[in-house]
C-alpha cells in the first residue's frame, strides 16, 4: 500500500496538485479494532517515513476525510484537517472499485480512468462501452503521460 500511496501522490502531482492523502478504513484514528484499522494506521506510519513531506492521514472513514468540519470539530490533530483529502487510498480494490461505480452512478461525479500507475512506459486502457467523453479524456492523459516519460528518459 505504501508503493500505491507513492504511485498516487505521483500522479495528482502530475495534475499540478498537491496530494492530501487519506488512508480509509471503517474506523477514525483508532475508534474501532480490526485487522483494516490496524493495516491503515500501519501504512500511514510507514508512509510518513519513507515521504516525510507528504500530508497523510488515517485510519480514517471517507466522509472524515472530506468534511473539514466535522475533522476540525472532532479530529483537530489531523494532518488533514485543515483542507481535507483530494487523495483516497482504500483498503482493497473491492472498496474502492464500489466507491468508483458509486460515484459515477449516484453522484453523476465525472470520471477519468482507470489511470494504470507504475508501468514502465505509458499504458492506459478503457473499459468496455467507454463514452466518447471517456475516450478523449484517457487519451489526453496517455499523450501527457508519453511526453513525461520521454522527458524523464532524455
Amino acid at each position: 500500500m505504501v508503493e500505491i500511496i507513492k504511485l498516487a501522490t505521483r500522479a495528482v502531482r502530475f495534475f499540478d496538485t498537491v496530494p492530501r492523502v487519506a488512508v480509509l478504513s471503517y474506523s477514525n484514528f483508532g475508534s474501532s479494532k480490526g485487522d483494516i484499522p490496524e493495516k491503515a494506521r500501519r501504512v500511514v506510519q510507514m508512509a510518513k517515513e519513507k515521504f516525510p513531506d507528504l500530508i497523510i492521514d488515517g485510519d480514517i472513514q471517507a466522509n472524515v476525510a472530506l468534511n473539514t468540519s466535522i475533522q476540525q470539530e472532532l479530529y483537530p490533530f489531523s494532518a488533514l484537517a485543515n483542507e481535507g483529502a483530494n487523495t483516497l487510498i482504500f483498503p482493497g480494490l473491492a472498496s474502492g472499485n464500489i466507491a468508483y461505480k458509486l460515484l459515477i452512478e449516484i453522484g453523476g461525479a465525472e470520471t477519468i480512468g482507470p489511470i494504470l500507475l507504475g508501468m514502465r512506459k505509458p499504458v492506459h486502457i478503457l473499459q468496455l462501452g467507454s463514452s466518447v467523453r471517456d475516450i478523449v479524456n484517457i487519451a489526453a492523459i496517455a499523450v501527457a503521460d508519453a511526453q513525461s516519460h520521454s522527458e524523464t528518459e532524455m
